[in-house]
């Protein structure tokens, strides 16, 4: 199972394990969170971002989502794509990791590209006239 890591400014990763836990009724056990915070030292979040690839790799890889790129976190999120089998996919929003979380078992390339089309594909104008 590939797993999953959520690299993000301040809280936002753990609202987010909180939406999919409010939705799904449970927190699946191949997704974690690295929270970044403003005074944060990187070299202690990267080698934090390390242990976590470490625990979540059983062997398929990990798909790293970051939420803003060229941010901090994503920067972190982008030195951590160089620890090998490590895919990141920055512009996380709740529409994406749901997508990530539920979806069949498949390999890390496939499951990247399953985060990126249900990120881009759930935003929509909910407007009918437009």
């Amino acid at each position: 199972m590939v797993g999953i890591l959520l690299v993000t400014h301040n809280g936002l990763g753990d609202s987010l394990v909180d939406c999919v836990r409010h939705i799904l009724g449970s927190v699946p056990d191949n997704l974690r969170v690295l929270s970044v915070l403003a005074d944060d030292d990187t070299q202690q979040k990267l080698a934090e971002g390390r242990e976590l690839i470490k625990q979540l790799d059983g062997g398929s890889g990990v798909l790293m989502l970051a939420d803003v790129f060229g941010a901090t976190p994503s920067n972190i999120g982008r030195q951590l794509c160089h620890v090998g089998r490590v895919i990141g996919v920055a512009g996380v929003n709740l529409p994406m990791l749901l997508r990530v979380v539920c979806h069949p078992v498949g390999d890390l390339p496939e499951l990247a590209k399953v985060a990126w089309e249900g990120g881009r594909d759930c935003i929509v104008y909910m407007n009918a006239d437009i």
